[in-house]
């Protein structure tokens, strides 16, 4: 298997819902090339039946990773989900960021040895975001010029995330940005992720663990790919997150960036058992 997209999401199935439809819909790749992990953050019970739906018709594995709800632990999950992960490459993905449909053709086209990729996304808007998961359909498949009104009606922040553009050596001219990432949509080579000891668990709630992965990853030697035009998401419109922890986080990422380690301090190893002798 070359592909593992890890999608978390935490109580709002309508929007997995979405992403769920656009992962379903994926061209040029066969069954056996990918799989779909849901990271999911201690949702009730009504995000498991979703995806219980939707295992019984996707088109390639779906798996449903779960732990308790016992506040944001974005970055536990995703450790979690990794480890079940069967793909050589890595996609983080949040539950409200839905895919075009040659999203996974095109992240395998940009994966390179030494390079992981910052995916950017595309803002839809709170009116057309609620329209959409109210009545379905898939913006991803819109032609250019219902892009062009979508973006002048203000449904959308772009007019553009149809078009792909090859961009070989423009994509490494940021190479050592690590702010271009966001954590929405993240590609990397699972044994990058498994030597800088994936996220790190010690950021506590919302804010920078994203920041610190790609400062560990570049620092390890692993450098940005810029995945615009190449592999945007539509980004569902959601109420600000709770940034209380916010200020904590940006001192860590500042010892981080004065630091010189590349492991996280808790991340993926805590989770991995040792062979039996």
């Amino acid at each position: 298997m070359k592909l593992s997209i890890i999608v978390s999401t935490y109580n709002r199935p309508d929007a997995l819902n979405a992403v769920l439809q656009g992962l379903a819909q994926q061209v040029g790749i066969n069954a056996k090339e990918w799989e779909v992990i849901i990271a999911d953050d201690g949702s009730t019970v009504t995000t498991q039946q979703l995806i219980a739906q939707w295992q019984t018709h996707f088109p390639c594995a779906l798996q449903h990773v779960w732990h308790e709800d016992t506040g944001f632990r974005l970055a536990a999950i995703r450790n979690l989900s990794a480890i079940n992960a069967q793909g050589e490459y890595l996609v983080f993905l949040d539950g409200d960021c839905i895919p075009f449909p040659d999203f996974a053709v095109q992240t395998l086209r940009l994966a390179e040895p030494g390079w992981f990729v910052a995916g950017n996304r595309v803002l839809l808007s709170q009116k057309y975001t609620a329209q959409l998961c109210q009545a379905g359909g898939n913006p991803a498949q819109w032609s250019a010029i219902a892009w062009l009104w979508a973006k002048l009606s203000g449904k959308a922040n772009r007019a553009l995330p149809w078009l792909r553009l090859a961009l070989t050596q423009s994509r490494k001219k940021r190479a050592q940005r690590w702010a271009v990432l966001k954590g929405c949509n993240i590609g990397v080579w699972k044994q990058d992720f498994i030597r800088i000891n994936g996220f790190d668990e010690s950021f506590s709630g919302w804010g920078h663990e994203d920041s610190d992965f790609a400062v560990r990853l570049i620092r390890a030697g692993v450098l940005l790919k810029d995945g615009r035009f190449a592999v945007p998401v539509l980004h569902l419109w959601h109420r600000e997150n709770d940034r209380s922890k916010q200020a904590e986080n940006w001192k860590k990422l500042e010892e981080t960036l004065k630091s010189t380690h590349i492991h996280a301090v808790r991340g993926y190893l805590q989770y991995v058992t040792e062979p039996k002798k």
